[in-house]
């Protein structure tokens, strides 16, 4: 039979009731002829419990230990919507990473996944298993030990069984009805798309939009799995939620796909560094092996041998850049006159594939920011996207704006 991948989030299995919901969409989709797999995140709120618990008990913890308490939540989910399966007379059993195996890294707390071999799964499906549910977010190293792949980890989890199975599709079921071309709690217009293209939404899920994991995606695009986003509770139809699914398959789209921002930035600049070969690598070098994600890079003309280096990175990881910044500078690496950190600045940023095609779309966003008194403070640019660093105080008049004057409140 065809294998269909459904993932409930969090907030989709919360309560035994909304358990009993999602029971009830995986049934239907039994009854139409599919082997399904099932890929649980725990119940609302309680990875951020157990997290909490492994902190209050070891502040320095053994991430091995961490990963065995914070999987815990999944099993949970996963043993109970079996069992709300079977009180439906679905033939259903519950499956842990170990027990597939998902087999991963040994990176605990944010591993990846290696190999997810299909005999174990396929053996009960050919005995009668009709629903495999598996708890998402959790593996198995090479060790034996049990991993757990880093925050929004069932999504990656979703798609790697999907590509793994050849699933004809992976439903994500979350608590909206799909992708919208921005948030719409910033702007009543934003409007939710029929279809989206892996690229773009590779993008907006790295530059801000929540709705999926970014590892999922990159997952989905390499292996060309199609994903549809869904409410967990709403009325679904066949053509409900939105597609992410491969350029081809989209036959007309708006040349700006979506408008995403991320508040939580920070701008560092470090003034009057020493330009010679080499500086850019004794700088981002260090920053790296400190784990600051570095987004957007400028370096000023040199003036008299002397340069600044500004980038941009999350706001919580301000700390560990200026640390491996004085760190860098007592050792000797570099030499820089200051670092300069502004923490009240936000990322916002237009992405959409037929930018490719279509000139003067950089232009008219910041002729749109121009008009609407907005500086731009830092520019980064792709293929498929353009972004830009601002005051914080003018994120949500910036998102409007541009939601605006691309007209994305229109379909194609």
């Amino acid at each position: 039979m065809p294998v269909l991948v459904m993932k409930f989030g969090g907030t989709s299995v919360a309560t035994l009731d909304r358990i009993k919901r999602a029971a009830k969409r995986v049934g239907v989709e039994v009854a139409k002829g599919y082997d399904v797999i099932v890929i649980v995140s725990a119940m609302s709120g309680e990875t951020n419990k157990l997290v909490g618990f492994v902190g209050e008990t070891s502040p320095m913890y053994d991430a091995r230990e961490y990963d065995a308490v914070v999987s815990s939540g999944e099993n949970v989910t996963a043993g109970l919507m079996a069992l709300t399966l079977q009180e439906m007379d679905v033939p259903a059993r519950s499956w842990q990473g170990w027990q597939v195996p998902v087999k991963t890294t040994d990176a605990h707390s944010n591993a990846r996944i290696e190999e997810i071999p299909t005999d174990n799964i396929t053996a009960k499906f050919g005995e009668g298993m009709r629903v495999a549910v598996v708890a998402g977010f959790q593996g198995v190293s090479d060790e034996g030990r049990i991993t757990t792949l880093g925050r929004g980890g069932s999504d990656t989890t979703a798609v790697a069984f999907a590509a793994a199975f050849d699933a004809e599709r992976c439903d994500i079921y979350t608590d909206v009805d799909g992708v919208y071309t921005t948030d719409p709690r910033v702007t009543d217009k934003a409007r939710k798309l029929d279809k989206i293209a892996f690229e773009e939404m590779l993008e907006l899920a790295s530059l801000g939009a929540k709705v999926l994991q970014t590892r999922s995606v990159e997952l989905a695009m390499r292996y060309k799995v199609r994903l549809r986003v869904l409410s967990s509770f709403e009325e679904q139809s066949d053509e409900a939620g939105t597609l992410v699914c491969a350029e081809e398959e989209i036959m007309e789209s708006n040349v700006v796909a979506g408008v995403a921002f991320s508040r939580e930035e920070a701008k560092m600049t470090l003034i009057s560094v020493a330009d010679r070969p080499g500086i850019a690598a004794s700088i981002f070098g260090p920053l790296a092996e400190a784990g600051v994600n570095v987004d957007m890079i400028v370096q000023n003309i040199s003036e008299e041998g002397r340069t600044d280096m500004t980038f941009s990175c999350p706001i919580d990881q301000v700390a560990r850049a200026q640390k491996a910044m004085a760190d860098a500078k007592e050792a000797g690496d570099i030499n820089f006159h200051d670092l300069v950190a502004d923490q009240e600045v936000a990322k916002v940023s237009i992405v959409g594939i037929g930018m490719r095609s279509h000139a003067g779309i950089a232009a008219k966003m910041f002729q749109t920011l121009r008009d609407e008194g907005v500086n731009i403070k830092v520019i980064a640019t792709s293929e498929i996207k353009v972004s830009v660093l601002i005051d914080r105080k003018y994120m949500e008049l910036a998102v409007q704006s541009l939601h605006d004057a691309f007209g994305l409140e229109k379909a194609a």
